[in-house]
């Protein structure tokens, strides 16, 4: 792109050299015009003072040869002197380069046409560039004769050459120091101007910092300073608009909410943080899409559709399953109608009131579950001490028998409570594992053969697998066991006689998998993400002729959690079930 200083400068130089050049071409003209008029005034007064000289010497017939030989050198002119017959009287001799059969021509012209007109002039071309002046001879009042000169126009051409070259010159010179002062002058001008065209430019591309010098007073002085104050009014905008995006930023990706934007047509425009974190999704699966193809809550959907159509607030509370777990919100969504009740779109605010639901549910399951538990062995125990108490006790078998019975709901009722206890301490804060290196699969070594009697009952295969002898990890040994147990003893619980019972240990990167696998009745699927509330059985019956509590598998997340691990369940029903752990080998600090 051609600056406009150039463009500006050139088109400067390109008026001023045509200008110039029709100014040469008039002074040319006008030099030459003149000085053809005066070379022209000369030969002829020359001419009347060669004609005065014969007219005072006595006519044609007197004349001196050697005299007007003297006047054709000194005028550097032919002298001719025609008789009024038109017979050549004396001629000073040929021209250099000149054809004596043109120049009789002209005298014959001059002599039969011309002879009346005094003062014209004959010019002849072809190459021979000759003038020719001629004047009456007159003595005694009579006309003797004709005098002709002719010259050459030779000094008229070097002359026109000297002065075309004096104008060239000339013309050279001012065309270079207008030039010279032109670029100054526009460079004086134009600098101003590009370079407030360079920072609008910068402008435009988001740079507010850019600046124009202001070196003048003029209007492109005011330019400039115009351009700087408005790149500092925009810096100050941009930097407050900055301020305030990050403050919005900070505040919409930091609060405890769950928040989703969705424009007029559906497609998501914004995903906080702590959204995509209750979720587990990322930015670019939600980003630009339409929401209907990405959430796949339906109760979110609908929620969605129908502020879509009503056009009003609306506030629920939903229950939406999250990994292995079923979680609580108080979902808030709101119309967005900006000015002439333009539609914008529509935002959703996820309240988790998961916690507050728990502590809901807590109370309820207190009153409701554990009461239940509490009240079959207490009752149990109750009801045999009576029968004792009323003579049983005589008959020695029946004693024996009631008080076994008693002893079993009396262990019953203290694994239940031992349970709780054990939920408890975990849910306090504070809790704390005792943390130490240890090999996994000595932990597992040792955790087996406890259960081998409880699966060699039921004619089930306990098998052990394990990629080395020695896997690191970082864990609380009592509670990593107290996990293990749990898990195999629930797979025993609910596999079938002759099934099987696997336990697997692969080691990664930074963490181990242990996979507890059975062969066992299987989990539906809306079950699974329940199976670790508290005293939830998947089969409340067989659980309960186990001997269960139904607080196993709380009392494992909340293990697994404090070791900084995940546990998660696969299962198909009438096939079996897996349990995932996943355990860091270093916990951080």
């Amino acid at each position: 792109m051609i600056k406009f200083r150039t463009r500006l400068l050139f088109a400067l130089i390109m008026l001023i050299f045509i200008v110039l050049i029709g100014l040469g071409l008039l002074l040319g003209q006008l030099f030459k015009g003149y000085y053809i008029d005066s070379f022209d005034g000369r030969m002829k007064q020359e001419t009347k003072l060669v004609s005065t000289y014969i007219q005072d010497t006595g006519g044609i017939g007197h004349i001196s040869k050697d005299r007007i030989n003297d006047f054709s050198d000194t005028l550097s002119s032919r002298i001719t002197i025609l008789d009024k017959n038109g017979n050549v009287v004396y001629d000073s001799g040929a021209l250099e380069n000149t054809s004596n059969k043109r120049h009789e021509s002209v005298l014959k012209s001059i002599f039969e046409n011309q002879l009346e007109k005094e003062d014209e002039i004959i010019e002849v071309g072809g190459g021979y560039n000759l003038h020719y002046y001629w004047d009456n001879v007159d003595f005694d009042g009579e006309t003797e004769g004709i005098i002709v000169l002719s010259t050459k126009l030779t000094e008229i051409k070097n002359a026109y050459e000297q002065i075309w070259w004096i104008l060239t010159i000339s013309l050279g010179i001012a065309l270079f120091v207008i030039i010279l002062l032109g670029y100054k002058i526009t460079t004086m001008y134009t600098k101003p101007i590009e370079s407030a065209t360079n920072v609008a430019i910068e402008l435009a591309k988001g740079n507010y910092r850019a600046r124009t010098y202001e070196d003048h007073a003029d209007e492109t002085g005011m330019l400039s300073s115009s351009i700087n104050v408005l790149a500092r009014n925009l810096q100050e905008l941009m930097k407050s608009k900055e301020i305030q995006q990050d403050r919005l930023g900070t505040l919409i990706e930091n609060m405890g909410s769950g928040l989703i934007l969705i424009d007029s047509r559906g497609y998501i425009n914004l995903v906080n943080r702590t959204y995509k974190e209750i979720f587990q999704v990322e930015s670019n699966e939600y980003l630009e899409k339409l929401y209907y193809e990405v959430i796949d809550q339906k109760d979110i959907c609908d929620l969605i559709e129908e502020i879509f159509m009503t056009e009003h607030k609306i506030r629920k509370q939903l229950i939406v399953p999250v990994g292995i777990e079923r979680r609580h919100f108080e979902v808030y969504g709101v119309p967005i109608i900006g000015l002439n009740d333009v539609w914008k779109g529509i935002l959703l605010v996820f309240h988790d009131i998961t916690e507050i639901k728990k502590l809901e549910q807590m109370r309820k399951d207190f009153v409701a579950n554990v009461s239940h538990e509490l009240k079959t062995p207490i009752t149990s125990i109750k009801g045999f001490s009576e029968t004792l108490l009323d003579g049983a006790m005589e008959d020695k078998q029946t004693l024996e028998a009631f008080l076994t019975i008693i002893l079993k709901e009396s262990d019953r009722l203290q694994t239940l409570i031992q349970d709780l206890l054990d939920l408890s301490k975990m849910e306090k804060q504070g809790f704390q594992l005792s943390i130490q290196k240890i090999n996994i699969v000595d932990v597992l070594h040792e955790v087996l053969p406890i259960l081998a009697g409880k699966a060699l009952e039921k004619k089930i295969d306990l098998q052990f697998e394990a990629e080395e002898e020695v896997i690191f990890v970082e864990g609380d040994v009592y509670r990593l066991k107290q996990v293990f147990i749990n898990l195999i003893t629930n797979a025993i619980s609910y596999t079938p006689e002759g099934g099987s019972v696997k336990v697997e240990v692969r080691e990664r990167t930074s963490k181990i998998r242990i996979k507890v696998i059975d062969t066992g009745i299987g989990i539906e699927r809306k079950e699974i993400p329940r199976i670790f509330e508290r005293f939830y059985r998947v089969d409340r019956a067989r659980s309960r002729n186990s001997g269960g509590t139904g607080l196993g598998l709380a009392i494992v997340k909340h293990l697994i959690e404090a070791h900084r691990g995940n546990i998660r369940v696969e299962s198909k029903v009438g096939r079996g079930t897996t349990f995932i752990i996943e355990l860091l080998k270093e916990i951080p600090k």
